[in-house]
């Protein structure tokens, strides 16, 4: 049976917290994990300085009932599923947020931070190498980055851009293998401008390594 194709428009969301000002310093493009919506993803920023920091949390469009129940809703980035196509969808959306919130800051310098947790990882990585959007900080917290992507795609980042790759030491998700895996892949594409952070803690978005990244 052939499987057939169409191009349309679609409309998706797309979270904020703090107002774009004067006195803002950071903007953050922070991407969620599976099963997150950004409009509750974006509260583990709460804790920094409102006048400071300008966070974006794009939203995944895939939606799904996580329970059997039909109450709680999470989404996913991407899945096994015509992979290329949809990650095709996914950066043109990413593209529109950036084109939109991106002026805010045309005429006043803000340090850039982009962050991609645990699904968001492979997001982040893509969109920005793709792209060449260089940053302040790239931070990949408790995640996997993508097998295509090599050193070239990362060329055109500053040298003084600092690179974290964090993750709890009984994430349930990370095994030793993949530990060695990530640690080696991101010193590859990365070289010694990587920082490898552990914490104590399982999969979960660590605040406190958040507020003292900056």
């Amino acid at each position: 049976m052939p499987e057939n194709q169409i191009t349309y428009t679609h409309t998706n969301t797309y979270s904020t917290l703090n107002a774009f000002t004067p006195k803002t310093k950071n903007v953050w493009l922070a991407f969620h994990g599976m099963g997150h919506l950004s409009r509750y993803f974006i509260k583990h920023f709460e804790g920094l300085n409102l006048d400071e920091n300008y966070i974006i949390a794009p939203q995944a469009a895939s939606k799904y009932y996580q329970d059997k129940r039909f109450k709680y809703v999470g989404a996913s980035w991407l899945t096994k599923e015509n992979t290329a196509l949809e990650k095709e969808n996914v950066l043109t959306y990413i593209d529109a947020v950036w084109a939109t919130e991106s002026k805010k800051w045309e005429e006043q310098h803000i340090n850039l931070i982009l962050m991609g947790y645990s699904q968001g990882v492979s997001i982040v990585t893509r969109w920005a190498s793709s792209r060449k959007i260089d940053c302040k900080q790239l931070l990949l917290h408790s995640g996997a980055i993508p097998h295509e992507l090599t050193p070239l795609h990362f060329e055109y980042l500053a040298p003084t851009t600092k690179v974290i790759y964090l993750y709890g030491d009984k994430d349930e998700y990370i095994n030793e293998a993949r530990k060695t895996e990530q640690q080696l892949k991101g010193t590859a594409l990365f070289g010694d401008r990587l920082q490898i952070e552990v914490f104590d803690g399982i999969h979960e978005v660590n605040e406190a390594f958040i507020k003292k990244s900056i």
